[in-house]
Formats: C-alpha cells, structure tokens, sequence
C-alpha cells in the first residue's frame, strides 16, 4: 500500500470492488475499506453499513461480470476528502462502458466514512 493515507484509501476502495471471490472474502474486503457504519451513495444505490455495501458490489458483480474497476487518473486529497475518477473496464477486450468520479470522507482511523460517486458515463438503455 501507498504510504499515501488517500492513495491507500482508494485502493482499499478498489480491492473491495474488484473483489469476485466468496462471501467471506468480499466482508473483509470491504470491512478493511469502510469503517462500521460506513455509506456508499450514488444516484442508484445508498447503502449504510458493511452487508449493505457488499450487497451493492455484489450486485454490481452480477451485472457486469468480466468487468473490474480501475482507476481513472491521479487520486487527490485534502483534510479527510478524497475525489478521483474511475471506469469499470472489461478484462477480455479493455472496453469500459461506465465511469465515474467519487468524493470520499475518510474516518479517523483512514477508512472510509462516506463516498459520494458520480456516474459520468454510462451504457444507453434499449
């Protein structure tokens, strides 16, 4: 990890997201990025708390699979804010459909308290 407390922030973020492997797995992945009460907001989810986080990665997992999410730029930071940008990249042929840019609180103890993302591009719907 980056001895960047933002950068390490994000790609805590990143791990949690990227994380396709069991249940168990994916707790941890996001228990080590958010803190207990921790809120991931966007304009289709608001989820509080570790098990309603996993659930919207999970779900997001189920609608793109073969997709990982990977930073879009440098991470910037200051106090305890955080903002950088992203897209969902398909591994089998580098596409990426979506992006976005996300604003983090971060908790005291380096986790995340609050993101707040942004969808910048998505797919059209049919």
């Amino acid at each position: 990890m980056s001895e960047n407390r933002y950068e390490t922030a994000v790609a805590r973020y990143f791990e949690a997201w990227n994380t396709t492997g069991s249940a168990e797995e994916l707790a941890k992945a996001v228990e080590a990025a958010w803190s207990e009460d921790g809120r991931y907001a966007d304009p289709l989810s608001d989820a509080t708390g570790h098990e309603a986080i996993a659930a919207v990665i999970g779900g997001a997992h189920a609608q793109f699979p073969g997709y990982e999410f990977r930073l879009d730029g440098a991470v910037d930071g200051h106090h305890e804010l955080v903002r950088f940008r992203w897209e969902l990249v398909s591994v089998a042929d580098g596409s990426a459909p979506v992006a976005g840019s996300d604003v983090i609180a971060l908790a005291e103890d380096g986790r995340i308290a609050v993101v707040a993302g942004f969808l910048d591009r998505v797919p059209p719907t049919a």
